[in-house]
């Protein structure tokens, strides 16, 4: 028998920045092996090949930084709304490699941010729908700020993680415990029900769809 996860505040907080971290650690300790590489190798090549990794993970990193601020961070004031433009930007930043394509189909506008950083957060669920890479197509359904979303995902391996459904909607894991893991699927169902929509996952030919509507 399933439970409501119990997450106090602190650990709710202290889960979201362990699973900030996690994303940042990776092109941050590149950055660290490349300058190493810098200090320690003569071979211009070599240095080459440094700088090109320093480069890069910099950019991963700041893109995964920037969409960590929109879509777990305060991002303004209280009542404040996000321009769906800059979604979009953090959006494609932080979905940069060659697997994975973004269709984004969301027309620009200004809505309360908490719809704003549950786009965001269906995003990545979306992401581990497709373990293997694909593409990802993101619409609204519905007009103005009580509109809802809809993804639809496609790819190689295309499956609905087991234990999606179940933490959106708020239930704890199998063995009890949340983790940095799965706190942002938990943390997805909490913008959810505070906006006033439901989360859903369907299985539809070779992909999976998402969809956040009332």
């Amino acid at each position: 028998m399933t439970t409501a996860i119990d997450l106090d505040k602190l650990d709710l907080a202290a889960l979201l920045c362990s699973r900030v971290c996690h994303d940042v650690i990776s092109p941050v300790g590149a950055i660290v092996n490349g300058l190493e590489v810098l200090e320690d190798e003569n071979d211009a090549s070599m240095k080459q090949f440094a700088l090109d990794l320093i480069t890069k993970s910099a950019k991963q990193a700041s893109a995964r930084l920037q969409f960590a601020r929109l879509a777990f961070g305060a991002a303004g004031s209280a009542g404040a709304q996000i321009d769906t433009g800059d979604a979009e930007q953090v959006a494609r930043g932080f979905i940069q490699d060659d697997r994975t394509s973004l269709d984004w189909k969301v027309p620009r506008a200004l809505l309360p941010k908490n719809r704003v950083k549950l786009l965001l957060n269906l995003l990545l669920l979306a992401g581990a729908t497709i373990p293997r890479g694909g593409s990802i197509v993101v619409e609204t359904v519905g007009e103005g700020e009580e509109a809802g979303f809809r993804l639809r995902t496609e790819g190689t391996s295309a499956r609905i993680p087991p234990q999606l459904p179940a933490l959106t909607a708020g239930e704890a894991p199998a063995e009890g415990a949340i983790d940095a893991h799965a706190i942002q699927p938990h943390y997805a169902g909490l913008l959810a029900r505070a906006v006033g929509v439901t989360i859903r996952f369907e299985l539809d030919g070779g992909g999976v769809v998402i969809t956040a509507l009332p």
